[in-house]
């Protein structure tokens, strides 16, 4: 029976974790260009050859988001621009931080900045695990040398951080967090007005993260293990994991299968891409809309004084292209991506 484009992604998304994607599928990163390019020079062969796993699988299934933390200089300002942007709800102010609730499926917390730090940055990520034992949890961790540390708040929600292997904050707990708080309405008012005319786009889905890491391969071997993220394509800079049921993250950065890795930039040769440090942050997240049509939202992001630059995926215009989406600019300067992704086409255009 032929199958349309459509039924071959669905089915692709579904049998991820049995077989890698076809590498058409995934015409981006530094190796679209082709294996042994200035860009990519290593052979695909050697770029896409796996590394040893730094720990052994946990067994435990990502069930749902409880939040992304973001620090920002002005956090009631973005805070109130996600609401107007991307119709969040705010849950609660306490004068420090700002929760807002992303639709029924995650949260937000934004957290008043440091003084000196001028930028929004992205500081932590925390996921309801499943199966749930807090001991049980706690020893598969220190068993894996990841030292976790007990955040509980007493009304029966159970968690530990960890660190990446560039040091980035996860929270794993039992799902009493945040996730059950949603099953609640929020109806917190805002302490500062709208910094822009509010729209009608509803936030849908978790397009992607997009990781800076030092080693790609780590990074995405360290979430896969611990957290059951599905494998896709390893394309030799960057691999792209399924979270569940939750979204997408790109996990991009340095390749420690190149000679070159981690040496001192005098050392390289120009153009390895492979061996090129990365900045080791959550660089923009995108946030899958509806209703979506590509020239309404254009016009909506521009009548708003805000930037809409189009990332199609390097696939053309926006109006034949698979993907669609259009990056912009938070008040605290974050590169906030949204796309006409949803959970059934999260694959298209990859």
């Amino acid at each position: 029976m032929h199958k349309t484009r459509r039924d071959l992604l669905r089915a692709l998304g579904a049998s991820a974790a049995a077989a890698p994607f076809a590498t058409s599928l995934f015409a981006q990163g530094r190796c679209q260009g082709g294996y042994g390019t200035p860009g990519c020079p290593l052979s695909k062969e050697v770029a896409t050859a796996p590394i040893e796993p730094l720990f052994s699988a946990t067994g435990w299934k990502t069930v749902a988001l409880d939040h992304i933390s973001f620090q920002v200089p002005e956090y009631r300002k973005e805070a109130a621009f996600y609401v107007a942007l991307l119709n969040w709800k705010l849950r609660s102010d306490d004068g420090k931080q700002a929760v807002l609730d992303i639709g029924n499926w995650g949260s937000a917390i934004f957290k008043a900045a440091p003084p000196e730090q001028t930028t929004v940055l992205v500081d932590g990520l925390a996921f309801a695990i499943d199966p749930w034992n807090a001991k049980a949890v706690e020893a598969g961790l220190r068993q894996r040398g990841l030292n976790p540390l007990a955040d509980n708040n007493g009304n029966g929600f159970e968690s530990f951080h960890v660190k990446d292997p560039d040091g980035f904050d996860v929270q794993i707990g039992n799902g009493n967090g945040l996730v059950k708080a949603r099953k609640t309405p929020a109806t917190a008012k805002l302490e500062v007005p709208l910094p822009i005319e509010p729209t009608n786009w509803q936030t849908v889905w978790l397009d992607h993260l997009s990781f800076g890491a030092t080693n790609y391969k780590a990074s995405a071997c360290f979430y896969t293990n611990l957290l059951d993220w599905k494998e896709t394509f390893d394309e030799g800079s960057q691999h792209e994991l399924l979270i569940g049921d939750i979204g997408n993250a790109i996990i991009r950065g340095g390749n420690p299968n190149d000679p070159n890795f981690g040496k001192p930039a005098a050392d390289r040769n120009p153009g390895r891409g492979n061996a090129r440090p990365r900045n080791v942050r959550i660089d923009h997240i995108a946030f899958g809309i509806q209703p979506w049509d590509s020239d309404a939202v254009k016009e909506g992001l521009e009548k708003l004084g805000l930037r809409a630059q189009v990332d199609t995926g390097n696939h053309g215009d926006i109006h034949t292209a698979d993907y669609k989406s259009y990056h912009t600019r938070t008040p605290g300067g974050y590169n906030l991506q949204i796309a006409y992704v949803t959970k059934e086409t999260r694959m298209v255009g990859r």
